[in-house]
């Protein structure tokens, strides 16, 4: 009797563990500017068609996302489309540092709608503001990175001080676009994967390199990060798969990966 005891009770901790050793592992969950929803989007489906959970990805402006993480939100990846915002979010302890990577880079540039296209030299002294009549919509400057690019190269053009009441500060830049693309708006400054995904937006012109800080995307792993989430990183960062979609994209790859 005391051995069928002991086997009832060998039986019934084996039972116990078997759906916590069947429990499927917690999804990455990402938190990423707004610009990179199309490819990061792309680059989870390639994740979850290996085997892996779907990852929860959160798109928004790089601001609006530090300041969700910085009052708790649960969150493994943290792509900004600046580094202020990735600094931001480091000054309050939540970013691993050890992890940290400027992954991408990106251009600035100037859209209209498709059916109202014109034409501008983006040098400085140029007519900006005369070429086109209507609001310019961008991210909202000194919150949105894309906004904030956009005032310096405005600034660094001599257009700032005739454009700024005529600007519609977005959320983030894929919000920008959208005003553009329903005709809101006569012309938008977005980054140039975002032109290059919309067909119902013409890019004008490039903005010159020289003309705003370097737009870099940093990304790094939060700390207490999962080890899903850390895996989903790992992908996102090393990968030649990922690094295909972000180049089909249009982004520069500014981390150099392993032969």
């Amino acid at each position: 009797m005391r051995n069928a005891g002991w086997q009832a009770s060998w039986l019934s901790c084996v039972l116990a563990l078997v759906p916590a050793l069947a429990e499927p592992a917690s999804p990455a969950r990402v938190y990423a500017a707004a610009s990179l929803t199309p490819a990061l989007t792309e680059i989870a489906t390639l994740w979850e068609r290996a085997g892996h959970p779907a990852p929860v990805l959160v798109f928004a402006g790089s601001a609006t996302l530090a300041k969700q993480l910085q009052a708790g939100a649960a969150a493994d990846v943290f792509v900004a489309a600046d580094a202020a915002w990735m600094d931001e979010l480091a000054s309050s302890g939540r970013v691993d540092a050890a992890t940290r990577t400027d992954l991408l880079g990106n251009a600035l540039v100037l859209v209209a709608p498709s059916n109202a296209a014109f034409r501008v030299d983006l040098r400085p002294g140029a007519p900006l503001a005369q070429a086109f009549a209507g609001r310019l919509c961008t991210g909202e400057p000194g919150v949105v990175p894309v906004g904030t690019y956009a005032r310096e190269s405005l600034r660094w053009l001599g257009a700032w001080d005739a454009l700024a009441p005529r600007l519609v500060g977005t959320e983030d830049v894929r919000a920008a676009l959208a005003f553009v693309e329903r005709g809101h708006c006569s012309a938008g400054i977005v980054y140039a994967t975002d032109a290059r995904g919309s067909p119902r937006v013409t890019t004008v012109a490039e903005f010159p390199a020289q003309s705003h800080r370097p737009i870099v995307y940093p990304a790094a792993l939060l700390r207490g990060a999962t080890p899903e989430g850390r895996a989903f990183f790992t992908f996102v960062r090393d990968s030649r798969a990922a690094a295909a979609v972000f180049d089909r994209a249009g982004f520069t790859m500014l981390r150099q990966l392993a032969p």
